[in-house]
């Protein structure tokens, strides 16, 4: 079967890609894991030319897809589901789903061009959108979710956890693909911010490092299974600002205008124009010998 896969899905492969997909079906883990980041490095040149032009964009991303979707398909039933046959029209299925998104790309290019400048806006230490682009890890964060929320939404399997996986990996921010991000959404430093798959995040929100978006509870079933699929992470409307360390849990909503304090732990929802803060620190003065007056 795992020959079948590769040389149904393998038509259209260069000879180097073709023989990392047979290594990886072989059960070679360096040979997927490359596999995948070819993949990725893709995606990010793709990011590059929607920002220059959409349309040439197009081609880019069908390259990329197609010499990529239908070879995990085919690892996915290789290792995963030995039992199953690969479904006879994977490769038109694959078509299908690139179709679909190329369509999308100019819409996409204009989200993740109101996310360059917002960062521009924000970030008084920002020299030029060039500089942006190309250096800043919420930048990269929030581009390959876009593209991978696109892939999730077509419930294409792996590929989209894996990008935002890896764009976790090199960036230290873990934004689910399954996250509702609206434009002009920037992310300040970013290292260990955390956002959930059912979040919703609405226009203009600015979030600063160590920012948890996250889940109180899990709902489980009489067996203890956890339930799949509940809406369990916040939502933040438009023009939110969460600041450093603050830790928001469970579907509760942020709204507009709301200022959320650094280290701020939040499992309540808050109405529209609220500042929420920690407690006032008591500060002191030391005597001579060291004592507290």
């Amino acid at each position: 079967m795992a020959q079948d896969a590769a040389g149904t899905a393998g038509a259209r492969l260069s000879p180097q890609v073709d023989s990392l997909i047979r290594a990886a079906q072989a059960g070679d883990q360096d040979a997927f894991e490359q596999l995948v980041r070819t993949y990725d490095q893709s995606v990010l040149r793709l990011a590059m030319n929607l920002l220059r032009s959409p349309e040439d964009a197009r081609d880019v991303y069908q390259e990329a897809f197609l010499r990529v979707y239908r070879n995990l398909h085919a690892f996915r039933f290789d290792c995963s589901c030995r039992e199953k046959k690969v479904p006879a029209d994977i490769v038109r299925l694959a078509e299908e789903l690139v179709t679909a998104i190329r369509a999308g790309l100019p819409r996409l290019a204009q989200l993740l061009a109101t996310d360059l400048e917002a960062a521009l806006k924000n970030d008084p230490a920002a020299s030029g959108l060039e500089e942006i682009m190309l250096s800043y890890p919420g930048t990269e964060a929030i581009t390959v979710q876009r593209l991978a929320h696109e892939l999730y939404n077509l419930k294409v399997p792996y590929l989209p956890r894996i990008m935002t996986e890896l764009a976790h990996s090199r960036t230290g921010i873990d934004i689910h693909p399954g996250a509702q991000i609206g434009p002009s959404f920037f992310i300040d430093h970013g290292t260990g911010v955390v956002i959930g798959e059912t979040a919703i995040i609405g226009e203009r929100v600015r979030v600063y490092q160590a920012v948890t978006l996250g889940a109180k509870s899990f709902a489980a079933d009489l067996d203890g299974t956890l339930v799949k699929g509940n809406a369990r992470h916040p939502i933040v409307e438009d023009d939110v600002v969460i600041y450093a360390g603050a830790t928001i849990l469970g579907r509760v909503t942020i709204g507009r205008g709301s200022v959320i304090g650094g280290n701020v732990w939040l499992t309540h929802s808050v109405p529209p124009g609220s500042s929420v803060r920690q407690g006032k620190i008591r500060e002191v003065e030391r005597g001579d010998e060291g004592q507290l007056k």
